[in-house]
């Protein structure tokens, strides 16, 4: 007895756990199945007709095909009909009903947990346009553990959007609200990558003026429109066509050079990046000089340049006398553990 009551209580207590609505969906396709399976038998008692030709006349009725009858039915036969095709017609017509008001459910919540995250936020870069360079971008940036939220008004780019779990807003991005749910005012970094010049400067205008502090990058199609994106409170501007014919020419003019760079910068054989390190007052190393901090040694890394954080001038291969001071940028080129070691225990405080 305690084999029946345990599987019994088991499927009870199953049922009590899940979701009301997915309950009442999934007893009404339970009854459902268990409609078809009486349509069949009765057609079967009643008219004498085989297994299939009672199973397929049962699915012509519940499913209001209304295909001609299969064989010729009797009165009872009839009356069977009609009080099948009253139950099931209903039972089908609210799973159906209920299950479209489940995902439309499921979506309205997945937008709100959207939007919460985007909310919490702070510090994150903003994609705006999902074509093949924001694609780009949000692969970068994810592989790069950066928050990031993209910007776009296409219903299919959206959708890819949802299928990789990217946080997103869709609208157009010369909207002042959009930029405002996207955490504009929030926001690290700006980057403009419409396939028009002309969206991107009505952007980048309105950007600048919701966010003076904001980093803004934008990408141009046009070389003659680099000045009005500058104009419009872009901080740089990248012509990708440029920048791919001068990586052509590198390949060509110095090839040894270019797959060298591209394994340091792509992290390939050498398991080597360049990065920069930020060195925050009261860090460790602030206040020394590279040949007293012992930096190529201590930590197995090169410091390839200095930015100046009052001047803002480059140091190209500093000299082990040159100072690190706070406030100061390191370009470093080592492998990525030593440099998060480098930004999270040796420049920051």
């Amino acid at each position: 007895m305690a084999l029946l009551v345990n599987p019994w209580e088991a499927l009870m207590g199953w049922l009590a756990r899940m979701d009301p609505s997915r309950r009442e969906i999934f007893l009404a396709s339970l009854a459902l199945l268990v409609l078809f399976a009486i349509g069949t038998t009765g057609y079967a008692l009643l008219e004498g007709w085989s297994v299939m030709d009672g199973l397929y006349m049962t699915f012509i009725t519940l499913s209001t095909i209304g295909f001609q009858e299969i064989h010729t039915l009797s009165d009872a036969g009839r009356l069977f009909t009609l009080g099948l095709g009253i139950t099931g017609i209903g039972l089908l017509t609210f799973v159906v009903a209920r299950s479209a008001q489940l995902l439309l459910a499921s979506e309205r919540l997945r937008e709100r947990q959207n939007m919460k995250q985007i909310n919490e936020l702070s510090d994150h870069y903003i994609i705006c346009g999902y074509g093949r360079v924001g694609q780009r971008l949000a692969e970068d940036l994810m592989a790069a553990d950066k928050p990031f939220v993209v910007v776009d008004i296409s219903d299919e780019e959206i959708a890819d959007l949802r299928d990789k779990e990217h946080l997103y807003v869709q609208g157009n991005a010369e909207e002042e609200e959009i930029l405002k749910q996207a955490g504009l005012d929030r926001a690290r970094c700006l980057i403009l990558t419409l396939p028009e010049d002309s969206s991107n400067v009505f952007v980048a205008l309105t950007a600048r003026e919701m966010n003076p502090d904001l980093f803004i990058l934008a990408r141009t199609v046009d070389h003659d429109n680099r000045s009005k994106l500058l104009h419009a409170g872009a901080d740089k501007v990248i012509a990708p066509s440029e920048v791919g014919a001068d990586r052509m020419a590198q390949v060509v003019l110095r090839p040894n050079v270019d797959d060298f760079m591209e394994r340091v910068l792509h992290a390939n054989a050498l398991s080597l990046q360049i990065d920069e390190v930020e060195v925050h007052p009261s860090a460790p190393l602030a206040g020394q000089s590279l040949a007293e901090s012992n930096f190529r040694q201590q930590f197995d890394a090169v410091v390839i340049g200095i930015i100046d954080a009052e001047t803002g001038n480059i140091t190209f291969n500093p000299t082990p006398s040159a100072r690190i001071e706070a406030g100061d940028i390191l370009i470093v080129l080592g492998d990525s553990e030593v440099i998060h070691a480098l930004r999270e225990k040796v420049c920051t405080p």
